[in-house]
């Protein structure tokens, strides 16, 4: 039974001594999560395909005490062959990984079904997609995200060996837009992120038996390279308010801030208790748009 004073923030959502790896965590939501986990004690292992961006993140944001931002890689997680190496590279300096944050995707071709002519709308969706697009987005947002976690699994469960039962985890980076029924213009990004939604779940309930947790933040609209379409010196995106308020279905009237995914990523990383879950964290997106 706990005493008051180990119900303190510090206590409950400490990660000192946490070794974490987390893809795409150059820019956007993974260099956010990889913040919120160096602030807190972790040391924090970023991969991507662009190494300078995975530099320059490190050497703005790389906390001053505690915990550390390291650069990993080059790595496409889309080829097996990068994933085995960073692996491999990992596991000569690391005993263990505590967490695993699949942070990785692009967005895929835009196509707005806004037509009411049949023809006219079969025109603009045949003309401005094609199987190859699809196969990319499916390939980067979903199949890499299974097998980045599998690579990942003795890491992890060495981890819980160190940490604790089911201690170690994965958290996914999926979206709201593989919970909501509107295709926001882009069916092959949203029906993606419908597939790591689904990926999660099972994972989370085939991995169990290694002792490893596996949940999911499903974001509305954060600054990112992908949302933003830049981002500064700092590797750092700006989303102006009246950007999202245009778009008249998001009740908070902004974009979500880094404090705010901060606090999703610790919570998913510290409650051992939670395993499973798609954690939304869209401003209440998904009280306005019809989810599935």
């Amino acid at each position: 039974m706990a005493q008051t004073a180990d119900l303190k923030v510090e206590k409950l959502f400490s990660v000192k001594g946490y070794v974490c790896v987390i893809t795409g965590g150059g820019s956007g939501i993974g260099l956010m999560a990889a913040q919120a986990l160096a602030a807190n004690g972790a040391k924090v292992y970023i991969t991507g395909r662009r190494m300078e961006a995975l530099e320059k993140a490190a050497e703005f944001h790389d906390p001053e005490e505690g915990g550390s931002i390291i650069p990993l890689g080059p790595c496409d997680v889309t080829k097996k062959d990068d994933l085995a190496k960073i692996y491999d590279d990992l596991s000569k300096k690391e005993k263990y990984i505590n967490l695993l944050v699949c942070a990785a995707g692009i967005s895929g071709a835009k196509a707005e079904p806004d037509e009411e002519s049949a023809t006219s709308l079969k025109e603009k969706l045949w003309n401005n997609e094609t199987f190859e697009q699809w196969n990319e987005t499916y390939n980067t947002d979903v199949t890499s995200v299974y097998f980045t976690t599998v690579a990942f699994l003795p890491l992890l469960q060495a981890g819980t060996d160190a940490h604790g039962h089911l201690s170690a985890s994965v958290i996914v980076i999926s979206s709201m837009s593989g919970i909501m029924r509107h295709a926001q213009g882009h069916f092959s990004y949203n029906a993606a992120k419908g597939g790591t939604v689904h990926l999660t779940k099972l994972m989370s309930a085939e991995f169990q038996k290694t002792r490893v947790r596996v949940n999911s933040i499903a974001p509305g609209y954060f600054p990112s390279e992908m949302t933003a379409k830049q981002s500064g010196a700092d590797m750092k995106s700006e989303l102006p308010d009246e950007k999202i308020q245009e778009k008249g279905h998001v009740p908070a009237m902004r974009a979500g801030s880094d404090e705010e995914m901060a606090q999703a990523v610790l919570f998913l990383t510290k409650n051992a208790y939670v395993n499973g879950e798609i954690l939304a964290v869209d401003g209440g997106v998904l009280n306005v748009v019809s989810g599935r």
